[in-house]
């Protein structure tokens, strides 16, 4: 059963939820939002590239000199796709709210956070009227999927035309058990390749005809398994490497295969380069002899918010609204804060729990959904008021 009276950050979650926004299809939501910002005095430019549509808004300050700052809000108004409806206790794109907790696809990822920017500003501008620092929106679709011409696209276009940000509040679900005990000041890089080893197809009877890629892949595997890439530093963890897929044989059980691929990915920290692991990933394979190639994907970089004005700003923030001392992570996976990293020398990512985020069922807790607002609000006030 939907609840029928809400706050004004449940209210506009819930309209978000109904528009069925798997990526790269926004379904609405930028229209949604915009909306909403438009009588708050954001000038607005939607920039489409490809088949992903994004939104870049601004409101600009009355601050000269050092107060003449830009904090950016930045999220993804699309979502994964739902998994098998039948699962689903609710239907995915109809809000429904049971025992306190707000169900549908992309309530904590990252729809909750999108409410809570609209209506945090709402706040903002309510006690701030005349605010010294400018404060901009970059909203994309295409954040769950490819990312290629969504966050990345747009960065680059305001790279070009001059703009220079000082301080992003990405609305990425970050909190493990409740609201405020966790932002993410930073995250791992992602590196992926597909190594392709071949040999020689033959009868699996006749093995002294043929030469197996698997059995020739095998020692150099192991060894890239248990190879120490770094030490990790005082913001990451150690570096690690993992096997996600290999593919190799004709599916007969007498056939020894001609060739076998193997996807493996990185997450590494910030104390070793794509570019270093990738030619230690050859050494490795070049000195087990192998007939091979490597294509290696587009690399995501690490990167690290230290503490300073924006940490301490929502660190301050998060301790006036909820009460708690807040933890700084750089776990998880990707996010866009990896191309904004690139623009903004300050980024960090704060949103709702992410206990559920991808799974049948998501959801958020109801009553943290104002004090989200409230923490963006304040946070601002920091920054920009």
């Amino acid at each position: 059963m939907t609840l029928t009276v809400s706050t004004p950050t449940q209210s506009l979650l819930e309209d978000l939820i109904r528009r069925p926004s798997i990526t790269p299809d926004d379904a609405g939501c930028l229209d949604l939002l915009s909306a909403r910002l438009e009588p708050l005095g954001f000038r607005l430019e939607r920039m489409r590239f490809g088949r992903v549509d994004n939104l870049w808004a601004v409101r600009d300050g009355h601050g000269a000199g050092d107060a003449a700052t830009l904090t950016v809000l930045a999220g993804h108004t699309d979502v994964v796709p739902t998994g098998p409806l039948e699962q689903w206790t609710s239907a995915p794109f109809e809000p429904t709210v049971r025992d306190g907790l707000l169900y549908g696809r992309g309530a904590a990822d990252m729809k909750a956070g999108l409410a809570a920017f609209v209506t945090g500003l709402e706040r903002f501008y309510a006690a701030n009227p005349g605010p010294r620092g400018s404060i901009a929106l970059l909203l994309t679709s295409d954040e769950e999927g490819d990312a290629v011409d969504g966050t990345e696209k747009v960065v680059q276009a305001l790279q070009a035309r001059g703009v220079k940000a000082d301080h992003c509040i990405i609305g990425e679900p970050t909190c493990s058990a409740r609201l405020g005990d966790t932002i993410k000041n930073g995250r791992r890089g992602s590196l992926s390749a597909r190594l392709t080893v071949r040999g020689i197809q033959g009868h699996i009877a006749y093995p002294h005809l043929a030469r197996n890629p698997i059995h020739e892949v095998a020692p150099a595997i192991a060894q890239l398994a248990r190879e120490i890439w770094d030490e990790g530093n005082a913001h990451f963890p150690k570096t690690t490497w993992q096997i996600s897929n290999i593919h190799g044989g004709t599916g007969a059980n007498n056939v020894i295969p001609g060739e076998v691929s193997i996807d493996f990915n990185f997450r590494h920290s910030t104390a070793v380069t794509a570019d270093e692991l990738k030619d230690r990933v050859d050494v490795i394979l070049r000195s087990h002899g192998l007939d091979y190639t490597l294509a290696w994907a587009r690399p995501g970089a690490p990167f690290v918010t230290p503490a300073g004005s924006l940490v301490d700003a929502i660190r301050g923030a998060i301790r006036g609204v909820t009460g708690l001392d807040t933890e700084l992570s750089t776990t998880g996976g990707t996010s866009d804060g990896r191309f904004i990293a690139k623009w903004c020398p300050q980024v960090i990512e704060f949103g709702p729990p992410n206990g559920t985020i991808h799974k049948i069922n998501e959801c958020v807790a109801v009553d943290e959904l104002e004090p989200l607002s409230a923490v963006y609000a304040e946070t601002l006030t920091h920054l920009a008021g």
